[in-house]
């Protein structure tokens, strides 16, 4: 058979798989004839192998033995290979059939096409020849140019003609020979047919057998499931059984424990209600609180504002006068700082002058003070003796200790101007200080040092409110009131403490009198009562374990006579601090006392404290102060400068150290290079052993003098100095002097020390090396460098002493030097003190600028070449001579030996270096052969100069050598369709890089990178990759040869073996375009058998190598797919006849692996609890801070500010016990992260991840090789001798390469997940579900999408647009099922970049929706107006989803005024009325009203609808209408809704209808008549009763007629019950005419209706036409009397006869 001709490639599109439902899909279109070969072989070999597997073994054998002729299964596998190939035949014709009429319709069009060419050839011609007569050039270029343009296409239209026909001519050659090969397959084809339908028999027998065996399988299952049906029933009846017991049971056990439950619900609202009440009383307090705190701070600022505007404008008055005095002495052209000069001299006399009146002045006060304490203690010794504290004189009167001298000198004295005085604040404890006028004058600076204010009482709390800003949420220890008398302490006077509460009282009178403000003359005393001499109390440089006094002298300084009590000293100052104190009793203005200090130290610690006294002015306290021994280190210069020297020449200076301090210490002089602050001296000072030094040298010095803030602030001068040490283990503070004169504070940063056990161990076992490591790198490096310490290196400084210590340099390189020392001592305050060295040293006269040659990197038998530059600093000529080593004379020269450099110039030489292969032997020690490194001193000797120069000659000596890794190379066997890899490794043995390049490389290897050529870096290994492609089958064996740059050869041999495949790839490579992740790209290609016949002349035949050609026949071949999903080969496997081929598509759909996703889904959960975990954190953060701002903002108004902030700073804040406001964060349980396991794909947190990793996923690019085994023959019997079937020589490869990128279109939306389920919908039920797509890339995105089934149920709603970067668009996809069953659908949303493909998925469901009410109508009855009554009905959903419903009423209908035009029901009785709406309220709303009026029911589940009538007047008519739907439009209910309204609570029903059912517009209002007129006022209402009795054969049946009285129960609480009495009047008329009335009279309940029951039986001789005529009045008494008048009308008629008699019917209208 010839050569089919290649069939056109499947488009990727129709590649996709059919998604629709079987019952979506149709039947396939008519001409849809054409399939795929090897889909038609598959599908016949599936058919084949389904019916053999289906059938058992011994139905085959029955059937078989039935039929007579049994075949072989070699012969049935022959007919279907027949079927196949006849089948593939028919294909073939069909596809010939279609190409021949493809051809023959271009054929056509193209002869059509040139005849309307030459046309127009035509027509332009005939234009032409028109325009050349009317000479119009233009035009005639013109149409030329359109003329020559069609002449091109008519030529070419010409040969596109030949070409069709001529392809016709083929494809019509093509069809005769298939109808040909038909012919002959003739008898073939009908043997097939008559072996197909004795098939088709055989397995329509087997079918009607199965057919029968599941029939009976299908009687047994329902009698099965019968059983099973009953069994059920019966559990479920006990079961619901049960169930009705347990609900009996807990309806019970409810009613028992409700009893119990509502006594413990009225204690739990009472308890809630008392703490309501106090919460409400506590937040009026805090708001109390809060706007008097408020009110403060509005006036501490106003008086702030007022303080800066008058600094302000005093500093403007300053300097404008300063500038008018400027422009008046510039006015005058006087020298300006002349006259500045003169005004500060004058300044200075003037304070000397007040200096020295002011000390005169003292001076008279101390006698006077004295003569005045005399005469005050000689008058009032016995009577303040009794007292232990003198009382307080008023201060409206003088003093009586005061004379007549005193208070003139007191006036005298009182030299400050009343209005100048300003207001300041007083100190609980002042420190004494000498009396001066900046101590009299008050400003800002004393306030912020914590003086308060003495002036008035009332201004205490003003000042207190101003201070403390804030109260405590709940009081402590600390506000209770502190007993400071408890804590007085006296060493001549003891107190008894048998009377602690008369002390205690005393004491506090004693307080209330000294603290009052005490004026005389109208001039009050500000400041400190006594001046101490001295003002501190100081022991300095103190030794534990003995005794220091110090005489104290108090000095009166008050206007007044004044008292002194000691009353201690500080708590921590007890053990060590005693004071000897005598009471003086009354001291006069500016007497003195004095006392006595002793100090007996215990502990080598600095200590502070003070010595507290009271006076009548107010407690003050004298400052105490106790310093340790320290050093005070410094040198009287840090920076030596040597200057310039010669080199060999020796400077030295001198340093000196000195000790300030009383304590001795050792120290060392050590280089910078080896300076640690953390490195323990050698020799410690013995004094450094006798306890830790707290305070450092620079404390010691200016320790003396304290600012007024440390001696007021509340914490104490230890607690000070601990936080200032423990600060200064990070930045110790180091002094020393420069100059001699100023004292410069540096800070050094350190390394924080070791603490606790474990850095004192470490500490203690590195001590000794440490010692050794410091000894030893002191000493190299004081002796190694040109600058070097003296001999005096270390040693002990004692107190108050200096050592001098001595620098040396000497210069030995000519350059700067530099040097820095370090002074290191034992004592551990004291800190090391850097010493910078400099000096600079100049070489001889000749030298060499480069001392040190480097000619880098040499090879064996390479010259290599330097110069020799020379200079000379002399001013005369000199002769040089360069000498080379006799072991290099053969590889190293220079050139010239010998030379004269002249004066003040330079000379240059050339040195040649050539290495040769014995330089290792001839130069052993200055060659190292494991480095190759030469170094070679040279020298240069100089006439008249002893010291030659000397040079260095460095250089790495190196091979040149290349190295293969291997010398053969075997490619083994290569197919002519592929190319064959191998690598070698190509090393350069040499330490400098090496050009190399392959020349004369054979035309079927490749060599790369670079084509073979490139450069190796030193001691690198390049991989060489050689590339073999065997052009045609043999053997084949070449050399390659590698030249290096310096024109060395190195070779490889190869060899390798050429096949010829029998099968070959239509595409070898398939290059995939950018594939976004779960996109999917397709690529289309074939596999080929062009082996047809074994000439060899003809063309190349398929063989291995040089051996036997392969035989012409199918062959079998498979693909090895690699295990990876990204990729997919369709089909895999498959077979190919000679001169045929096979498509075969490969898919390539990027995706992230299921691990991945489940680990970014685990790190987004750990992402999520953290971000979780921190947002809890910061809000407990916020609520310890509000809750502490809460604490903070309590306010003691008894108390002050100063007492708060010494209680914080003195006692540690008080830890809660298990309060609400504890500080500590409340700890959450750990989070435990999932285990990647776990992560189910479907889960959200799957979705979640993988949206994620799509996200970020990044570019990657894959490169696949998948092998193609192809087979020697075609039947497995035919395989290879080892038993394989495929051939490995004849392998095939198809090389993918498959880039992916980032998907630029994802979804944002239900975590990612692409697939949109509408779950369950009711049938015409509609459900909008949104997708949100997000543009991830860098470009803007134009979307468009697949179509989706017309008739089904999904639509898209909205368009498409375009989409900028970082975009989103939301997309609206319905549901509208239209039967009960399953859909399923795709929608593909198409960009240029990608496919992102949305599965829709969706159940229809019927929805079933029953209501409890049954009948037609819903009557609420009778109801008073303005009142309300209910009715419930349920709605239960039987289906499986949930149902959404509304409930309709006709009078809230849009169409409901329309049907109320028409004309009502009495005036069309034929017609039925279509409007239900009755009587409505007049208010407007609803008369009726549902809820809900909309809502769902879940499934299995009911609701309930009350429908409430609640009219607003009375009326009978009242009525609507009420409609039940579902969201589809499906309707489950309609019945009518009636009631009447009465505005008293009876009413009567019954009787015929008077009046119109309608409401009139027109009705006409009530009468206006008061309440209490008359019944007799009102006429009675009418009502008629008509009867009609039957006579019958067997006698006269009366006629019954009932009426009912009924009592409206009344929702609002009446005071007493009201009933309903009715009553008949003149019954005893109405008998003789027949009529009986039952009962006569009667009362009606609330709630309930009586029935009245009349009935007329015709009296004897009564005329059958007669009408009876009677009237009764019927009267109803409630909450107001009605009269009813009631016509009775009788009649009698005979009864027909067909008919039975029956009673006339119950007559019944709503009144």
């Amino acid at each position: 058979m010839e050569t089919f001709e290649e069939m056109s490639p499947l488009p990727a599109e129709n590649a996709h798989l059919n998604t629709w439902t079987d019952e979506e899909t149709g039947d396939e279109e008519a001409g849809e004839v054409f399939r795929d070969e090897n889909t038609v072989l598959s599908h016949s070999e599936d058919e084949f192998t389904d019916m053999y597997s289906s059938t058992s073994s011994d139905e085959m054998e029955a059937d078989l033995a039935g039929n007579g002729d049994k075949k072989s299964y070699a012969e049935r596998a022959r007919i279907f290979k027949l079927r196949r190939n006849l089948d593939q035949l028919d294909s073939f014709y069909r596809q010939k059939e279609y190409d021949v009429l493809k051809a023959r319709e271009e054929l056509k069009a193209c002869r059509l096409n040139i005849e309307e060419l030459q046309k127009q050839r035509d027509r332009v011609e005939r234009d032409i020849e028109q325009q050349k007569e009317a000479d119009n050039a233009a035009a005639v270029f013109r149409l030329r140019a359109q003329h020559k343009r069609l002449c091109a296409e008519l030529l070419g239209e010409e040969e596109l003609e030949t070409h069709i026909a001529q392809t016709l001519k083929e494809h019509e050659l093509e069809l005769c020979q298939v109808e040909v090969e038909q012919g002959r397959f003739f008898h073939l084809r009908q043997e097939v047919e008559q072996e197909e339908q004795g098939i088709q028999a055989q397995l329509a027998g087997r079918a009607a057998f199965r057919l029968e065996q599941e029939d009976a399988v299908a009687r047994g299952v329902q009698l099965r499931r019968r059983r099973e049906r009953r069994k059920q029933m019966t559990l479920m009846k006990e079961e619901e059984a049960r169930r009705r017991r347990a609900a009996e049971e807990a309806q019970a056990s409810y009613l028992r424990a409700s009893v119990y439950f509502k006594e413990t619900m009225n204690r739990i609202r009472q308890k809630e209600a008392e703490k309501e009440l106090q919460s409400r009383e506590l937040m009026e307090k805090r708001m109390q609180a809060v706007l008097s705190l408020k009110s403060s701070i509005a006036a501490t600022q106003e008086k702030l504002r007022v303080q800066q505007a008058r600094d302000k404008a005093c500093l403007l008055r300053q300097k404008e006068e300063e500038r008018q005095t400027k422009e008046l002495l510039q006015a005058e052209e006087r020298n300006m700082t002349k006259y500045m000069r003169r005004q500060k001299l004058l300044q200075d006399s003037q304070r000397k002058k007040e200096a020295f009146a002011e000390k005169q002045k003292s001076k008279r006060v101390k006698v006077i003070s004295k003569l005045l304490l005399e005469e005050a203690l000689l008058e009032k010794q016995k009577k303040h003796q009794a007292l232990p504290f003198p009382p307080a004189p008023p201060t409206t009167k003088k003093p009586p200790a005061l004379d007549k001298s005193a208070e003139t000198l007191l006036q005298y004295l009182d030299v400050e101007p009343a209005q100048t005085k300003q207001e300041r604040l007083r100190p609980e404890w002042r420190t004494p200080s000498p009396m001066s006028d900046e101590d009299s004058h008050g400003s800002e600076e004393d306030s912020l040092f914590g003086r308060d204010s003495a002036d008035l009482p009332g201004k205490e709390e003003d000042e207190e409110e101003e201070e403390s800003l804030s109260l405590p949420e709940f009081t402590g220890l600390w506000d209770q009131r502190h007993r400071d008398h408890q804590n007085l302490q006296d060493d001549e006077v003891s107190l008894s403490k048998a009377e602690p509460d008369g002390l205690a009282l005393r004491m506090r009178k004693h307080l209330d009198a000294v603290l009052r403000n005490k004026a005389v003359h109208g001039k009050e005393f500000k400041g400190c009562p006594f001046v101490s001499r001295p003002e501190c109390i100081t022991f300095k440089d103190f030794e534990v374990g003995k005794t220091y006094k110090k005489k104290i002298t108090l000095t009166n300084v008050t206007y007044s006579t004044n008292y002194c009590k000691l009353l201690g000293v500080s708590e921590h100052l007890k053990d060590f601090i005693s004071v000897h104190f005598e009471p003086p009793g009354p001291m006069s203005a500016g007497m003195a006392c004095d006392m006595t200090t002793t100090f007996k130290p215990m502990i080598n610690k600095d200590l502070d404290g003070e010595v507290q006294f009271l006076s009548s002015a107010g407690p003050f306290a004298v400052p105490l102060k106790c310093t340790i021994k320290k050093c005070a280190l410094a040198v009287d210069s840090s920076l030596i400068d040597f200057g310039t020297h010669v080199v060999g020449q020796t400077i030295s200076r001198t340093i000196t150290l000195t000790n300030q301090g009383a304590l001795g210490t050792h120290f060392i002089l050590v280089p910078s290079v080896c300076c640690s602050p953390l490195q323990p001296l050698p020799k410690p000072s013995p004094q450094a052993a006798q306890g830790p030094q707290v305070s450092s040298s620079s404390e010691a010095i200016s320790g003396e003098v304290e600012s007024p803030m440390q001696q007021v602030s509340g914490v104490s001068k230890s607690e000070e100095e601990t936080q200032e040490v423990s600060a200064g283990t990070d930045y110790p503070n180091t002094e020393h002097k420069l100059s001699g004169s100023s004292s410069v504070r540096c800070q050094t940063p350190v390394a924080p020390e070791l603490t606790g056990p474990e850095g004192a161990s470490e500490a203690e076992s590195s001590e000794p090396n440490g010692e050794e490591l410091l000894e030893s790198s002191q000493e190299d490096a004081l002796d190694c460098s040109d600058i070097k310490a003296g001999e005096v290196r270390e040693g002990e400084i004692a107190p108050f002493g200096s050592v001098k210590l001595q620098i040396v340099f000497a210069p030995s390189i000519p350059g700067e030097a530099k040097m820095d020392f370090h002074i290191k001592f034992s004592n551990p305050d004291s800190q090391p003190i850097p010493i910078a060295v400099r000096g600079m040293g100049v070489s001889v006269p000749v030298w060499v600028d480069q001392p040190n040659i480097d000619l880098k990197i040499c090879m064996y038998d390479r010259l290599y070449q330097d110069s020799i530059v020379v200079q000379s600093r002399s001013n005369i000529a000199l002769r040089l001579t360069f000498e080379v080593c006799k072991e290099l004379r053969n590889h190293m020269e220079v050139l010239p030996k010998t030379g004269y450099i002249q004066a003040q110039s330079s000379f240059q030489s050339q040195l040649k270096f050539l290495p040769r292969s014995s330089l290792p032997e001839d130069a052993e020690k200055f060659f190292d052969s494991e480095t190759g490194v030469l170094e070679v001193p040279m020298s240069i000797q100089v006439a008249d100069q002893v010291r030659p120069v000397q040079f260095t000659v460095h250089a790495i000596i190196t091979n040149s050598d290349l190295e293969f890794d291997r010398t053969e190379v075997d490619f083994g066997h290569c197919s002519i369709f592929e190319s064959v890899k191998t690598s070698v490794l190509l090393t350069n043995h040499s330490l400098l890089p090496q050009d190399f390049g392959f020349l004369g490389i054979p035309e079927f290897v490749d060599i790369q990178p670079n084509d073979g050529f490139g450069t190796l870096l030193p001691l690198e290994t390049l991989e060489i990759d050689l590339v073999f492609s065997a052009k045609k089958a043999g053997e084949y064996t070449f050399q390659l040869t590698c030249k290096s740059g310096i024109n060395r050869d190195f070779s490889v041999w190869c060899r390798a073996v050429g096949v010829h495949p029998p099968l070959e790839l239509s595409h070898s490579l398939v290059r995939f375009g950018a594939t976004a992740a779960g996109d999917t790209a397709t690529a289309v290609l074939h596999v080929v058998s062009s082996h047809t016949s074994r000439n060899e002349f003809a063309r190349p035949m398929p063989r291995v190598g040089k051996g036997p050609v392969a035989p012409v026949g199918p062959r079998l071949f498979e693909f090895a797919p690699p295990e990876s999903d990204k990729i997919t080969i369709t089909p895999t496997a498959g077979r190919v006849l000679p001169g045929q081929r096979c498509l075969v598509q490969v898919s390539f759909r990027p995706t992230v692996s299921q691990e991945a996703v489940r680990e970014e889904a685990v790190s987004l959960l750990c992402q999520a609890e953290e971000l979780r975990r921190r947002e809890l954190e910061r809000t407990e953060r916020q609520r310890e801070l509000e809750d502490q701002n809460k604490k903070d903002a309590q306010f003691d108004p008894k108390k002050g500010k100063r007492q708060q902030s010494r209680r914080s700073s003195a006692k540690p804040p008080l830890k809660d016990k298990g309060g609400k406001g504890s500080l500590t964060p409340k700890t959450s349980s750990p989070f435990q992260p999932p285990s990647p396991a776990d992560i189910q794909p479907g889960s959200d947190e799957f979705a979640a991840g993988k949206a994620s990793l799509l996200r970020s996923f990044t570019e990657r690019f894959s490169r696949y090789v998948i092998p193609c085994f192809v087979s020697d023959g075609d039947a497995p019997d035919c395989g290879r001798p080892d038993g394989s079937l495929y051939s490995p020589h004849n392998t095939l490869y198809l090389e993918l390469h498959c880039p992916a990128v980032r998907p630029a279109l994802v979804v944002i939306s239900n975590n990612g997940h692409t697939t949109l389920n509408f779950h369950q919908v009711a049938v015409g039920q509609k459900v909008i579900q949104k997708v949100t797509v997000q543009n991830i890339s860098q470009e803007s995105l134009v979307l468009s999408s697949s179509l989706l089934d017309q008739s089904g149920p999904f639509m898209l709603l909205n368009a498409l647009r375009p989409l900028e970067p970082g975009a989103t668009h939301t997309i609206l996809l319905s549901f509208t099922p239209s039967q009960s069953k399953k859909y399923r659908e795709t929608l593909d949303i198409r960009c240029t970049k990608m496919t992102l493909r949305l599965t829709l998925w969706g159940v229809g469901v019927d929805p079933a929706v029953t209501c409890s009410h049954e009948g037609k109508v819903m009557n609420f009855g009778y109801v008073l107006e303005k009142e309300s009554a209910s009715q419930v009905f349920k709605l239960q959903n039987t289906s499986s989803l949930q149902v959404r419903f509304r409930v309709h009423l006709d009078s809230l209908s849009l169409t409901k005024h329309r049907e109320q035009q028409e004309l009502p029901a009495f005036l069309t009785p034929g017609a039925r009325p279509k409007s239900a709406v009755g009587t409505q309220n007049y208010s407007g709303l609803s008369v009726f009203t549902v809820v809900p009026i909309e809502g769902a029911i879940p499934p299995g589940k009911t609701q309930d609808i009350t429908v409430t009538f609640q009219p607003d007047h009375e009326s009978l008519n009242y009525s609507d209408r009420l409609t039940v739907e579902l969201m589809n439009k499906q309707t489950v209910s309609v019945f009518e809704l009636k009631g009447a309204a009465r505005s008293h609570t009876m009413f009567l029903c019954g009787g015929d209808l008077l009046d119109m059912p309608v409401e009139s517009l027109a009705t006409l209002s009530r009468s206006d008549s008061p309440e209490g007129s008359a019944d007799s006022e009102r006429p009675p209402q009418p009502v008629l009763l008509t009867l009609r009795a039957v006579y019958g054969e067997d006698g006269v049946t009366p006629a019954i007629c009932k009426l009912e009285v009924g009592c409206i129960r009344c929702s609002q609480p009446v005071a007493k019950k009201q009933n309903v009495e009715f009553s008949w009047d003149s019954l005893l008329a109405l008998q003789p005419r027949g009529f009986s009335i039952e009962p006569g009279k009667g009362t009606v309940e609330p709630g309930t209706r009586r029935t009245i029951t009349v009935t007329w039986a015709p009296p004897s001789g009564l005329d059958p036409n007669e009408v009876v005529h009677a009237t009764a009045q019927l009267t109803l008494r409630g909450d107001e009397t009605e009269v009813y008048r009631v016509t009775l009308l009788a009649a009698a008629r005979r009864a027909p006869q067909p008919r039975r008699p029956v009673p006339a019917p119950q007559q019944d209208c709503a009144r």
